[in-house]
């Protein structure tokens, strides 16, 4: 979670409501972190799929089947209520670049 360019403030947000990704697009100076925002929407999406492929979102389902938004997990919640500082840690270099390379080349 730390890897990505999220702030807290989404993290929570979703903890307490569904967002879509539309909403996060439309406000970086919410939701993203001061080190970059994404160069299109479907680079926020391939994050959020990552958060949804580890187990810390997940899609909103309705009654017509799974829509935009997007909710944190059990998982999710339990990361950010044990620790809450895990968001404004620094990531070391080396731990960024495997987290890279795990994502882009998983096992």
């Amino acid at each position: 979670m730390g890897c990505l360019p999220f702030s807290e403030a989404l993290y929570r947000d979703l903890q307490q409501r569904g967002l879509d990704a539309g909403d996060l697009w439309s406000e970086p100076d919410r939701y993203g972190r001061k080190e970059r925002w994404f160069r299109n929407s479907e680079a926020l999406e391939d994050d959020l799929r990552w958060l949804i492929s580890v187990g810390v979102l997940r899609r909103e389902v309705d009654g017509q089947g799974l829509t935009s938004r997007f909710r944190l997990t059990p998982l999710g919640r339990q990361l950010l209520d044990e620790d809450p500082a895990i968001l404004q840690r620094q990531i070391p270099v080396l731990d960024r670049l495997r987290h890279s390379l795990r994502r882009h080349w998983p096992l």
